[in-house]
């Protein structure tokens, strides 16, 4: 196990991108020691901990043309773009089953970036069992208005996209020297502001809670200064970026079957092209264990 950081960004659908980049990494045998998951990558990464190949992408594009999978009937009736009962236990406990009994051998850390909506701060939960700890990996994946909050010990969450979409400095303050990061946003991508009408309804729906409004009115800020900071540590080593290199046809809520498993193909052809050169960044005899 390499030890060095993995750092997951969300992105809704197009974390199938990421669900190809970690299917070449479980084919090489790269496993890194800590793994902070947002939104998509959290559920991604739940499947690489457990070296089930193939699973996440098959999670993503299998169940589509299932109306209580992912719907506005889902959301009308549940108050959730995706249906919590099919998401989080249909699935992983029948229809694809989740290996617990290899996530247990996993012998990093893993966690699941949250929002917490009273704070507005970023919480990173550990995930130690996923039966138990399934509501963290559902909070990191409820977006705004697409999804209810979840409670968890008291407190509410919300995506963890809201207030820290690529955990890369909490990864460095957990002492991590070296860490990948997987981005689902492609090459000169800039995120546009929030538009009116959506803040308007945030503004509404969250009413009680106005840390929330305040992150989406200034996120595409925020985003930017993160990747300001994510490419000075790719400069100074202490990151390795692998991200698609132009704009797919994917959207954050796609159902063409096609169109994902292109991302996905795409995503383990990239990751196979870094495959040297990140060997060589993660390399040092020393950084390596097991």
């Amino acid at each position: 196990m390499y030890q060095a950081g993995l750092v997951l960004e969300g992105g809704g659908m197009k974390g199938v991108y990421t669900a190809g980049v970690l299917d070449f990494f479980l084919e090489k045998d790269i496993m890194l020691s800590s793994v902070y998951g947002v939104s998509a990558g959290a559920c991604h990464m739940c499947s690489y901990a457990s070296k089930q190949k193939g699973r996440a992408r098959d999670v993503s594009v299998d169940y589509l043309e299932d109306k209580m999978y992912c719907s506005a009937r889902s959301l009308i009736l549940t108050g959730d773009l995706f249906n919590v009962d099919v998401g989080y236990h249909l699935i992983p406990d029948y229809l694809n089953p989740f290996d617990h009994e290899a996530f247990h051998q996993y012998q990093g850390k893993i966690y699941s970036v949250v929002t917490n909506i009273v704070t507005g701060m970023p919480e990173y939960l550990r995930i130690r069992d996923l039966k138990q700890d399934i509501d963290a990996i559902r909070a990191s994946a409820s977006l705004p208005l697409m999804a209810r909050t979840v409670e968890i010990d008291g407190k509410l969450y919300l995506d963890g996209g809201i207030a820290d979409p690529i955990p890369i400095a909490k990864s460095i303050l957990d002492g991590n020297r070296k860490n990948v990061v997987i981005l689902t946003k492609e090459e000169g991508y800039v995120r546009k502001p929030t538009d009116k009408a959506s803040l308007a309804l945030i503004k509404a729906r969250y009413k009680k809670y106005p840390k929330i409004y305040e992150l989406m009115a200034e996120r595409h800020k925020s985003y930017h200064a993160t990747m300001d900071y994510l490419y000075r540590q790719v400069e100074n080593g202490q990151a390795y970026v692998i991200r698609p290199k132009h704009a797919s046809k994917v959207g954050r809520i796609e159902k063409n079957k096609e169109n994902l498993l292109e991302l996905y193909r795409t995503g383990y052809e990239e990751a196979k092209a870094h495959y040297e050169t990140l060997m060589e960044y993660l390399g040092k005899e020393s950084d390596y264990n097991g």
